[in-house]
């Protein structure tokens, strides 16, 4: 061990990164629940030890020095590592608890979490689980700043813009399956063999990801589509299209996740067009005993909540 490693501690290596997190000291104290002062003077007696400044003064705040920046960069990593050892212990003393931040795509909410929560309930009653909802680019984000420990998230095919490339690199990013695409049309409409029958419809969109998709399977078909409503509400897409308005596309777990609306009649895309789900985490996270039950009851539920594989 180096003499650096000797005088570094988990609590101020949360302190560091909550200071990179919320761009001050007075940020990293209200979200730690310490005074200002008491910040400073841990930041202090750090800088001592370390013999190098952490924090460095810009006009009237602070930034995060090279040093800084380097501790708050290990900082999650050490932190889930002082978490596993934790809880591996509070096992051995026969204890079942644990906390599991969990942040998922709104079409989840309805369909998976109430699933993924009444199972732990049953398998794990003592773990505590919270809900953010997230677009996938924000929950990915929410791992890599130890603001979630699980993030369900999805990716189009040929998605140029694609979360869990570059901005997931170090992070853990496994499949968890796909959930198929749907065309949303009129009751009343006339068949159709495939999107470039559509050509001529006024589409409605939804969120960016989704929108970003739209075009570029329209594209593939030889056209632009004609938006001309964006909305990421499902219900609101169903009643537009239900009038007659427009056509959409949703994902089957947008549509099972409340009746489907009188009016309107779905047919199914491509298997090729699915947006693919994915799990993720921080390196190592199936070390947590909380975690490692987590993630093997999402798996349980995910088929009960729409999720297919291969090519059912």
């Amino acid at each position: 061990m180096t003499d650096a490693a000797a005088d570094l501690d988990v609590q101020s290596l949360r302190i560091v990164r909550a200071i990179a997190d919320t761009g001050s000291i007075t940020g990293a104290a209200a979200a730690l629940g310490y005074s200002q002062p008491a910040i400073s003077q841990h930041l202090r007696r750090l800088e001592a030890r370390l013999e190098i400044a952490v924090v460095e003064r810009v006009g009237r705040g602070v930034r995060l020095s090279e040093a800084g920046r380097v501790l708050a960069r290990h900082a999650p990593t050490v932190a889930l590592a002082v978490e596993a050892a934790a809880e591996e212990l509070a096992q051995l003393r026969g204890l079942r608890t644990g906390l599991v931040r969990l942040v998922a795509f709104p079409s989840a909410s309805p369909v998976l979490v109430p699933r993924l929560l009444a199972a732990l309930a049953i398998s794990h009653p003592g773990i505590a689980v919270t809900y953010l909802e997230a677009e996938p680019p924000e929950a990915v984000q929410a791992i890599r700043e130890d603001r979630a420990d699980i993030a369900l998230t999805f990716s189009y095919p040929g998605d140029r813009d694609d979360p869990h490339r570059h901005s997931a690199r170090g992070l853990s990013v496994r499949s968890a399956g796909r959930d198929d695409l749907m065309l949303v049309l009129p009751a009343a409409h006339a068949p159709v063999r495939g999107v470039a029958d559509l050509s001529d419809e006024t589409w409605i969109a939804g969120c960016p990801r989704c929108r970003g998709h739209l075009l570029e399977l329209c594209e593939r078909a030889g056209f632009a589509p004609r938006i001309g409503f964006e909305t990421d509400n499902y219900v609101a897409v169903e009643g537009l299209v239900a009038q007659g308005i427009g056509v959409a596309t949703l994902p089957r777990m947008a549509l099972d996740s409340f009746p489907m609306l009188p009016g309107i009649a779905t047919a199914p895309l491509p298997l090729a067009e699915a947006r693919r789900l994915h799990v993720v985490t921080a390196q190592g996270s199936e070390r947590v005993p909380s975690l490692a039950a987590a993630l093997t009851a999402l798996r349980d539920v995910l088929p009960a909540a729409g999720a297919r594989t291969g090519g059912a």
